[in-house]
């Protein structure tokens, strides 16, 4: 956001039915939202200023991180990640009414949601062959208006309600405790204050890549007794073997612990790309290692003060 107002204006990774539109509406219930078709479609209306905030997923229990936020974030105009939303995945098998099980051969949903279910699928439906949409919703629609390449969507339970299927089968994850993390993502403002349990998302381009370089930025966070959440690498896109590194920390940037660490960041990196400070949706406050705190960085800076008004 441009100031320090609240959000009015929301998108979302839609379209509707979506659990992307599962984690904005638990965000802000009341939005009034826009659905867009993809991740890029979202962040660019975010960075146009035709919607003050969009909801985005961005990690998930099971298949890692989502290339497509990851990606988006990490380059263009500038944009911060102001909150995250947990979100359980359950999924349905829909059909139209009248089908069964039985009349069965194609599965359509989203990537994601296949890799989720696929042991489901292969063992109650072991001749069905995979057909890729642009969501597990789109699935859902386009099952319920006519489409043929495939019988049954993949979807979760407000979208096949929303298209008016049949759930033929309840529950079909492969692993019952997954979970999707969504961010809502505006543009470059006031920072949420620290909470205690915060996170804080960079980016990191490496000068060049060496033995050791990857140890060189992670002991940036080790000395400092900064906990990472997430750590992926992420093709930069301008040569074979060129990677960035996209990372979640346990902290604020106003903490002392990870200013210094983004300073020191700052020195040996190519780019840091901050992309903001925030509250964890577990609200689980961070594990400050001894000697560590900002009491502990404040007396150090002290220390040093006092020395320096010697000489």
């Amino acid at each position: 956001m441009t100031d320090s107002s609240q959000p009015t204006r929301y998108g979302y990774f839609g379209p509707a039915g979506t659990f992307t539109q599962m984690a904005l509406k638990a965000w802000a219930p009341e939005a009034d939202a826009t659905a867009y078709d993809s991740v890029d479609a979202t962040l660019a209306a975010v960075r146009e200023g035709r919607i003050d905030a969009g909801m985005v997923p961005i990690e998930n229990s099971v298949e890692g991180g989502v290339s497509a936020t990851l990606d988006n974030l990490a380059t263009g105009d500038p944009l911060v990640v102001v909150g995250e939303v947990l979100v359980p995945i359950t999924f349905v098998l829909a059909a139209r009414e009248g089908l069964t099980l039985a009349d069965v051969t194609a599965v359509g949903t989203h990537s994601h949601a296949w890799a989720q279910v696929r042991g489901w699928v292969g063992a109650n439906l072991p001749g069905a062959t995979y057909v890729p949409t642009l969501s597990t919703a789109s699935s859902a629609m386009g099952l319920a208006a006519g489409e043929q390449n495939y019988q049954a969507a993949v979807c979760a339970p407000i979208a096949a309600d929303l298209a008016g299927l049949t759930v033929l089968a309840e529950d079909i994850g492969d692993v019952r405790t997954a979970v999707t993390r969504f961010v809502l993502v505006s543009r470059p403002g006031e920072l949420p204050a620290p909470t205690g349990a915060d996170k804080t998302t960079v980016v990191l381009y490496q000068r060049d890549d060496h033995s050791g370089g990857l140890l060189e930025l992670l002991e940036q966070f080790a000395t400092r007794g900064i906990n990472m959440t997430r750590l992926e690498s992420r093709p930069t896109k301008h040569s074979m073997g060129s990677y960035c590194f996209s990372i979640d920390l346990e902290g604020h940037v106003l903490d002392a612990r990870i200013g210094e660490a983004l300073m020191g960041l700052k020195r040996v990196c190519a780019d840091v790309v901050f992309l903001g400070s925030y509250p964890r949706a577990d609200r689980r406050a961070a594990d400050i290692a001894p000697r560590n705190s900002d009491a502990d960085f404040a007396a150090a800076r002290e220390w040093l003060a006092a020395i320096r008004q010697t000489i």
